[in-house]
């Protein structure tokens, strides 16, 4: 895809986002919007996949570590053609496979079941760990958001990173600055995110705007020191292309009602027209 599809595919997305939050009146639609535009880049340029064969051999992998932002995956995956977009109006529901968290088992292009904060950055760890020993060349890429990387668990899979060399793993860190109860700094400050991960061991990245689509890609595709994990730091905004969502931590996990969500609609429509 050239650079105006990928900015056509994530304002889909992002109305995808929107309906599915609305019609389950339920979900994350904030983080979701932040992640939007890294996912379109990475599964709709750089990542080796096959959305005819999601289980093919030698693929890419993707594992959301921040589960919560399922409804941007879901939107990505269902707009690439890796199941049909009328499954959409199920997102949340006890029959559906678009559950509120990944669920790899149920559904096609979602690696890891994920959600609880922290392991699916470790789980991406053994991926790479494991295509490292084959020898095969995939790439293994994980998603944290910036409360998630309170957790503990979060460290300890990036010693394991750079203990074992992994320079096929690459961390994408969205960096939006709000989490469930308030900023970051208000609950737990990050401190340097910049030498703190440079401290365990990854190339860093820094990206002063994660929903650049270009600046995202041309990070993702820059070469891997050799031995050595890599991790983006993405500053996005919550709620990205959504006005009265953007920087604004009450969406972090409230659904839009039917008047908001037709406001939003209309906006993301406007931008479509002006791409």
């Amino acid at each position: 895809m050239d650079i105006k599809e990928l900015k056509k595919l994530s304002l889909d997305v992002r109305r995808d986002i929107i309906n599915m939050t609305a019609d389950a009146a339920s979900g994350h639609p904030g983080g979701s919007l932040s992640a939007t535009d890294i996912l379109v880049a990475l599964h709709g340029c750089v990542m080796n996949i096959d959305p005819k064969n999601p289980k093919m051999e030698g693929r890419d992998r993707f594992v959301l570590s921040k589960g919560h932002a399922a409804p941007a995956l879901y939107g990505v995956l269902g707009e690439l053609g890796f199941f049909d977009k009328a499954e959409f109006k199920n997102f949340r529901q006890i029959h559906s496979f678009l559950q509120g968290h990944p669920d790899c088992r149920k559904c096609p292009g979602v690696e890891a079941s994920t959600g609880s904060l922290g392991q699916g950055i470790s789980i991406a760890v053994g991926m790479a760990l494991g295509a490292k020993a084959k020898g095969t060349g995939e790439q293994i890429y994980t998603m944290v958001g910036d409360g998630e990387i309170q957790e503990g668990l979060v460290w300890e899979a990036s010693m394991a990173a750079s203990k074992f060399k992994l320079d096929n793993f690459t961390v994408i860190l969205d960096n939006n600055g709000l989490q469930i109860d308030g900023s970051n700094d208000e609950v737990m400050p990050l401190g340097d995110l910049n030498a703190k991960f440079t401290a365990f061991g990854y190339d860093v990245i820094e990206l002063e705007d994660g929903n650049d689509i270009e600046a995202v890609i041309e990070a993702l595709k820059a070469p891997h020191k050799e031995g050595v994990p890599k991790c983006i730091i993405a500053h996005t905004v919550k709620g990205k292309g959504v006005s009265y969502m953007e920087n604004q931590v009450g969406w972090h996990g409230k659904a839009p009602n039917q008047a908001e969500r037709e406001i939003a609609l209309a906006e993301l429509d406007k931008a479509m027209e002006e791409l």
